[in-house]
């Protein structure tokens, strides 16, 4: 903890002296808030750093649900006396660590003050540094990998950690299937599913573990379906994309696998529940949310979504709550606190105040630890329910 607030406060201490340069053009005082136009309203900007194309597409639309929600429940917010507007600034990653940097100077040029994401690791590691060279503090969402936060300052998240998702799916293979060898399958470069399937690994004895990868664009699964049929595995453990997962799940149907697949929180949705419905798979994974914890949230969050087209259609057509959604949902309550703990919008004073800032959100309480990580020590464990297209809630496991 103590390096980690020395570190801030040298950031704190560069940014005063480069704030002495006066304003930047772009709209915004010295403290970094922005004129509301003739009203005379302030607004405070956050960044909405997510893919909303490319693999991660359809999660990051389902995450910004959440953010946006809480911005309709609470669009301003109180900080050093007075109230301030909330505006929700876009850059869409495209999934895509080649395009991260640009899309996260985007957000920085833009006079945000905390920035929110993104869906997938690589592309916030990828785009850590621009937030880190330009002092704006960022805050993953369901980022799970422990690189993102890992050696800097300025990143912090709201989820846990691919160390403890890959140790409870190893346990609940064990446990629940009595599995004595794995097939883990990742994307080639993915620091998410190469991570997480490493962490498994790592749990579940590598030994026991047959592990392959597969090249950027493939869209034929069906070899490597065969391949786990044929490893004497009892389970299959895939922790890809939600574009990826649907062609597994046709290629899992296709060959009869005959095995339980298990996933972590990316395969949390619709798409999959729907790429799943009336085949024969045996589908499960773990994620930060189950519907129905909180039920104040979940009925006002599907009342919004059906009540706005653009909303549903982001949310792939129905009004089931991924996990994603209620984590941008809490993510976006404690930027909040950040602001209001730091009594000021400039992105320094927020980088300060945010490792002490504490929040009980829907999906649990929120702190940080000395890492900038959640202290978190739950996942919930989910089933798909293929009649139905469903998620049913399985377990609540920790390790």
């Amino acid at each position: 903890m103590k390096k980690r607030f020395a570190l801030l406060l040298a950031v704190a201490m560069v940014l005063s002296l480069a704030a002495c340069g006066g304003n930047s053009g772009n709209g915004s005082s010295s403290d970094g808030s922005t004129n509301g136009g003739s009203g005379g309203g302030k607004v405070v900007k956050i960044g909405v750093f997510e893919p909303q194309s490319g693999d991660n597409g359809a999660g990051g639309k389902q995450e910004i649900l959440g953010m946006q929600y809480a911005n309709q429940e609470t669009p301003t917010v109180e900080i050093g006396g007075e109230t301030y507007t909330v505006e929700l600034v876009y850059a869409d990653n495209q999934s895509s660590n080649d395009k991260a940097p640009s899309a996260a100077q985007t957000l920085v040029s833009g006079g945000v003050s905390i920035v929110l994401g993104s869906y997938g690791s690589g592309v916030s590691i990828a785009a850590s540094d621009t937030f880190g060279d330009a002092g704006v503090p960022a805050m993953g969402v369901t980022c799970t990998n422990p690189q993102v936060t890992a050696g800097n300052s300025h990143y912090f998240r709201i989820c846990f950690l691919d160390p403890f998702q890959g140790t409870v799916l190893a346990n609940f293979a064990k446990d629940e299937f009595g599995a004595t060898k794995a097939y883990c399958l990742a994307k080639q470069g993915d620091d998410y599913s190469v991570g997480l399937c490493n962490y498994f690994q790592e749990a579940f004895g590598k030994e026991n573990c047959v592990y392959e990868t597969f090249p950027e664009g493939t869209s034929d699964y069906s070899s490597y379906v065969t391949n786990a049929k044929n490893s004497g595995a009892q389970v299959f453990f895939a922790p890809v994309s939600t574009e990826a997962a649907a062609l597994i799940i046709d290629q899992a149907a296709t060959q009869s696998l005959g095995l339980p697949i298990l996933a972590g929180d990316t395969w949390d949705s619709n798409v999959i529940t729907a790429a799943a419905q009336g085949k024969d798979v045996d589908i499960n994974v773990t994620t930060f949310y189950q519907e129905g914890g909180n039920p104040t949230f979940d009925e006002g969050v599907k009342a919004w979504i059906n009540s706005d087209s653009t909303a549903l259609a982001n949310n792939n057509g129905n009004d089931m709550i991924a996990a994603v959604t209620a984590m941008g949902y809490d993510a976006y309550y404690v930027a909040l606190e950040a602001l209001k703990k730091a009594g000021a919008t400039d992105p320094n004073s927020v980088l300060l105040a945010l490792p002490s800032v504490e929040y009980d959100g829907v999906s649990g309480h929120i702190a940080f630890d000395e890492v900038g990580d959640a202290i978190r020590d739950v996942a919930y464990v989910k089933h798909c329910n293929t009649a139905t297209g469903a998620w049913e809630f399985v377990t609540q496991q920790g390790v």
